[in-house]
């Protein structure tokens, strides 16, 4: 739940932050020189690649939800067995183990979205984000039954 909070929060302050530089983009546009039109446009696409990459982000973590509660519903949800240090943090050579684990699931059965969530899971708590994004919008793709490009 505090996920959700802090990220509907920073979602309101982008929103907040993209139509006041907007606002001020309109401004210099408004003020009709070459000079001051040219500075507008470049200062409205700024807001509008935000609130693209604001509306895509939105959307994968909504896709992602909806699978991570339709595999809790068939009880497939990677169960925690992740050994931590003192401090909370993952061990390296647990998360290790597990990722080989759910690697060697994810092979095995390449068309299961499921084992491709397990993965982008295992990814994640390698600390690999970049993977962990792909392999949850391989598993997206893949419950939707579109075609993967490899």
């Amino acid at each position: 739940m505090r996920a959700k909070i802090t990220y509907l929060v920073t979602a309101a302050v982008l929103v907040f932050y993209f139509v006041l530089v907007g606002s001020r983009g309109v401004l210099l546009i408004q003020n009709g020189t070459l000079l001051t039109v040219t500075f507008g446009v470049a200062v409205l696409i700024l807001p509008l690649i935000g609130i693209w990459f604001l509306w895509k982000n939105t959307q994968f973590v909504q896709r992602a939800n909806r699978l991570a509660a339709e595999l809790d519903a068939e009880g497939g949800l990677p169960v925690d067995e992740l050994v931590r240090t003192p401090s909370g943090r993952i061990d390296r050579n647990s998360a290790d183990v597990v990722f080989a684990r759910r690697k060697e699931e994810t092979e095995d059965s390449p068309d299961d979205w499921r084992c491709w969530f397990r993965l982008a899971v295992a990814y994640q708590d390698a600390r690999d984000t970049p993977r962990a994004r792909k392999a949850m919008q391989r598993a997206i793709t893949l419950h939707a039954g579109r075609p993967v490009n490899v």
